[in-house]
């Protein structure tokens, strides 16, 4: 993939980058590569949680993380837009769906390196599904990471997150972090093509805190003066920074016990979930106040409802889409939650959610 490269640009046209991608020029140079792993108008609500979105022009899937920083690089060259994305369990598609590359990243490889006190270092790509990772660690006898069995997600965005449950996040157990640094990318006074760099952070570097790193700071939807949920800005390469990789902690134990607390973990989790329907959450992040959950619970939205989404009786920072709800019907029901505990227990809640599109 090293030699892509298309001339996309027409010198009549406008200097806005979004008005100079050509989907299908953008196509034919780089399905070579790609070949089915590459699509054109790909709806976005195959790839959310809550199953709502429009269309993305170009929808690609990729398998290494050499494929990532080569597809950036490109982009960054050619001014073609790129959205990175894991699993999209945190994100809200807009109905009109996304101008330029949506990149799903599915690398999934992992090696264990043991140690010499008898701990082991995971070294796992990005696109690592945590749940999976979790049922094949623990008949090996590795532990540290079941905490996180039934919570949905890759590692990648489960550290960007700080993801985690039962007084555990993820973040305990990082060492380090390999991130392509795309910030040069986005100068837009900067005529000259900026090479994404690779860089490794050490735990200590990222801000870690409860459902917060750095990174995660530039992603989150927020609420203007007016009380509307609005999207973070988009630049021309999303997110800036992209996690390649991790080195995470592992400690060994017993098959049996660690097979056990994972049962008692996944068990918890389900019991905040409506099965068989499709939802997202937690929406809200954990105000100093209280729980998320429970303060909206307590200012009587548990159950609510804003045409065909509702807030889950389970856990209410939960959303449910109880069948063919709209964006709209998902932002505004946000929106009215956010409100409600606002005027009635004078928390203002910060969302835990990405708005694209």
């Amino acid at each position: 993939m090293t030699t892509l490269s298309i001339a996309i640009y027409d010198e009549d046209l406008t200097k806005e980058p979004m008005m100079r991608f050509h989907p299908d020029a953008i196509y034919t140079q780089l399905y070579p590569h790609f070949q089915e792993r590459i699509r054109a108008n790909e709806p976005l609500s195959r790839h959310g949680a809550l199953g709502i979105g429009g269309r993305a022009d170009l929808w690609i899937s990729l398998d290494s993380t050499h494929e990532l920083e080569t597809l950036v690089s490109f982009c960054a060259e050619q001014h073609v837009p790129l959205l990175v994305i894991g699993n999209g369990t945190n994100m809200l598609f807009a109905e009109k769906g996304m101008r330029g590359i949506v990149a799903r990243m599915a690398a999934r490889s992992y090696t264990i390196e043991e140690q010499a006190d008898g701990t082991a270092l995971l070294l796992a790509d990005a696109g690592v599904s945590w749940p999976r990772l979790i049922h094949e660690l623990v008949p090996l006898g590795w532990g540290n990471l079941e905490f996180g069995a039934g919570i949905p997600g890759t590692l990648g965005g489960s550290i960007v997150t700080n993801a985690g449950t039962h007084n555990t996040d993820l973040g305990q157990y990082l060492q380090w972090i390999d991130v392509l640094d795309a910030r040069g990318c986005n100068l837009e006074d900067d005529e000259e093509f900026a090479v994404p760099l690779v860089l490794r952070y050490s735990q200590s570097e990222l801000d870690l805190e409860y459902r917060h790193s750095r990174f995660r700071q530039q992603r989150c939807a927020s609420f203007d003066h007016d009380g509307q949920l609005v999207a973070a800005p988009r630049h021309l390469i999303e997110p800036a920074e992209i996690v390649l990789r991790l080195a995470l902690t592992l400690h060994r134990e017993q098959p049996a016990q660690l097979y056990k607390r994972m049962q008692t973990y996944e068990i918890s989790q389900q019991r905040l979930v409506e099965p068989g329907k499709l939802h997202a959450g937690p929406i809200f992040k954990d105000p100093p106040e209280g729980k998320a959950a429970e303060l909206i619970a307590q200012a009587g939205m548990s159950g609510f409802n804003v045409g065909r989404a509702t807030v889950s009786t389970k856990n209410a920072n939960f959303i449910i889409n109880e069948s063919n709800a709209s964006n709209t019907d998902i932002v505004t029901l946000i929106t009215t939650i956010h409100q409600q505990v606002l005027t009635r227990l004078d928390i203002d809640l910060s969302p835990d959610i990405e708005l694209q599109g």
